[in-house]
């Protein structure tokens, strides 16, 4: 699973301002041929990109070049379960990129457009934002 080797502080605020408007920054597909666009914003986990990574590459049989564009930075702190209120924040659970609309979440190249629009629809499902194939042929 994608996590940071090092961070400058253990937690850090949620900022949701953070997923307003749209991404300008890494709208294009700039390595391969085909890429999957967020259409929504929201938080992906590192076990989502892993889990939409898995799908993509197991159905183009390793076949092709796959990148991926995000990164998760961002902590994730929860708290034991069944505890009370108060006593301070959690510890670290998981590691989340912060997605906004316009942003291009995974690359491909070297495989057949049919192919490749498949295996991006599968791991689009395995995502909780809502996304677009694109394809700089077209």
């Amino acid at each position: 699973m994608l996590q940071p080797r090092k961070q400058k502080y253990r937690k850090v605020f949620r900022d949701r301002s953070a997923l307003k408007g749209l991404d300008y920054r890494g709208s294009k597909v700039s390595f391969g041929t085909f890429g999957l666009k967020a259409q929504s914003a929201g938080e992906i986990t590192s076990r989502q990109i892993e889990a939409a990574r898995r799908a993509m590459t197991r159905y183009v049989k390793r076949g092709g070049k796959i990148w991926i564009n995000i990164f998760p930075h961002k902590p994730i702190t929860r708290k034991a379960s069944e505890v009370p209120m108060g006593s301070g924040k959690g510890a670290p659970d998981h590691f989340v990129a912060t997605v906004r609309p316009g942003r291009v979440i995974f690359e491909m190249e070297g495989v057949d457009p049919s192919i490749a629009k498949e295996a991006m629809r599968l791991a689009a499902h395995k995502l909780p934002v809502k996304c677009k194939f694109i394809d700089i042929n077209e």
